[in-house]
């Protein structure tokens, strides 16, 4: 066995000498308290002139004559800790299995290992329950040819790469610790060993852990795929709104979107209801307020059909003065149609009840005559009632047409004569329960001034307004004249109506 007398014995007589009593002392206590002796640089010098191979003489980039002096203190104590036979002579082995209050605290001398006496030929810290990842610290002893790590708690990655530098190591024991598993097989080094150096280390496949990650993998896999088709399928078919708004089916709802909006078809939001129809308020997953009208009757199967392509109509019209329907639901119970919520006063409880001004009513006048138009424009299919009890109106007094029907494919002379019953009920202070016709022979029978006394007195005519009034009046009864064979067209309607609202802007609309 090589000699360690050129590594720190032309020293260590100094430092015996000056402290008689260091081999006693703790480590950390020498480490604290001992200071260089005389002459302990010349020392180091004159050794790395003799044998420049010492670890401490190529140290980069410069010595550190401090640390090379811990270094000696500690060496000196981890020799005699490890039973080593002649600490003075030689330094063959660092051995502290067992010894659990130690161990880590040698680790962690990396100045120690820095300059790893090249004596040492075998390592040994089992059984110190030790924490942490792989103690790469030993890799600066090159030279060992046994290394012990068993029985520890290291876990982490093993440096596999890191271990080619103990070109001189055969013997080597990391078991009973929690590595990860590594691929020690495709590294040529480790091939020099057998199983029983890794035995429960976590480093190497275990056949029956891997054969129950098979077994899991295996039946917990196909079951989580088909627990997830069917979550999907489940989406796609009943809750729709949970997936993305490109993976929604447009504007169908499911009768599972339905009673989720009206927690669970409660009483407390059904707001209305006949033999046929139950209507409700629900909001939708994204917080939209709808009025969903629910029809319970048994219709055929075409019918049912008819009833889709309808709303799938209805669904494209967008105006500012229409209830917008948002979609539709067919089920084997039911059909419901989903519009989007409303104020549930109509025109006809507006005038009963408030007695709005003649501005006002202007607006709510515009307000539908824009919407003929539109209507006119691009839904020509499309009928829709014009009386005062089927035309809603907003927050904001905005008239909204509410009832449509389609492929009755009403001219415009009947869309203009429900008009003009809608201006005359709108400014008179009458209802015409007995029809279009009852109307018109009454009509007949009042003389002008006659006619300007049924105005309804919560108008308020004033000299600014008497003219508008007496001409929005005209226009009505134009409309219902069954005697006029040319009855104003929309455009004369829209011009009239125009003129009069933009007079009213002037005063300000509440």
């Amino acid at each position: 066995m090589a000699t360690i007398s050129s590594t720190w014995y032309s020293f260590l007589p100094i430092i015996l000498s000056l402290f008689p009593t260091t081999m006693c002392a703790t480590v950390l206590q020498d480490l604290k308290n001992l200071h260089q002796p005389p002459g302990f640089n010349s020392t180091i010098l004159s050794n790395c002139l003799h044998n420049p191979s010492l670890r401490y003489c190529s140290s980069s980039p410069m010595m550190d004559f401090d640390e090379i002096f811990k270094f000696t203190i500690v060496a000196t104590h981890l020799c005699n800790e490890s039973k080593n036979p002649n600490c003075v002579e030689s330094f063959p082995k660092v051995d502290l299995r067992n010894r659990p209050s130690i161990a880590p605290l040698y680790l962690s001398f990396d100045f120690f290992w820095k300059y790893c006496p090249l004596t040492i030929m075998s390592i040994d810290f089992s059984n110190n329950s030790i924490k942490g990842g792989f103690p790469t610290q030993v890799f600066y002893c090159t030279q060992i040819q046994s290394l012990d790590l068993s029985i520890n708690a290291f876990s982490g990655d093993i440096p596999i790469q890191s271990f080619s530098s103990l070109t001189n190591l055969t013997s080597l024991n990391l078991s009973y610790n929690s590595f990860s598993e590594s691929k020690l097989s495709d590294s040529q080094f480790f091939k020099r060993f057998n199983s029983s150096s890794f035995l429960h280390s976590g480093a190497l496949l275990d056949p029956k852990k891997f054969t129950a990650k098979a077994v899991v993998l295996l039946v917990c896999f196909p079951i989580l795929v088909i627990f997830m088709v069917i979550s999907l399928v489940w989406l796609c078919f009943q809750r729709p709104d949970f997936l993305p708004s490109k993976l929604q089916r447009g504007r169908t709802f499911t009768p599972a979107i339905l009673k989720a909006a009206t927690d669970g078809f409660s009483d407390k939001n059904l707001v209305g209801m006949s033999d046929v129809v139950h209507i409700y308020k629900g909001i939708l997953r994204d917080g939209t307020e709808v009025k969903i009208e629910m029809y319970w009757d048994d219709i055929p199967r075409d019918s049912y059909r008819r009833f889709v392509e309808e709303c799938k109509i209805l669904s494209k019209l967008h105006h500012k003065n229409l209830v917008r329907v948002l979609g539709w639901c067919k089920s084997r119970k039911f059909r419901a149609l989903i519009t989007e919520w409303t104020r549930e006063e109509n025109v006809e409880m507006w005038l009963s009840g408030s007695g709005p001004p003649w501005n006002h009513r202007v607006k709510v006048l515009m307000g539908i005559v824009e919407c003929m138009r539109y209507m006119q424009k691009e839904w020509p299919e499309i009928d829709y009632e014009l009386d005062t009890s089927s035309i809603l109106l907003s927050n904001n007094t905005e008239p909204l047409i509410s009832r449509f029907k389609v492929g009755d494919h009403n001219n415009n002379e009947t869309k203009i004569h429900k008009f003009g019953v809608f201006v005359l009920e709108l400014i008179l202070d009458k209802k015409f329960d007995g029809g279009d016709a009852e109307l018109v022979r009454y009509m007949r029978t009042l003389n002008p001034a006659d006619l300007v006394q049924m105005i309804d007195e919560r108008i308020e005519v004033t000299e600014a307004n008497f003219h508008q009034v007496k001409q929005a009046l005209s226009l009505g009864l134009m409309c219902v004249d069954q005697s006029n064979s040319e009855k104003p067209s929309l455009s004369m309607i829209l011009n009239t109506v125009a003129r009069a609202y933009k007079t009213c802007l002037f005063k300000p609309i509440k």
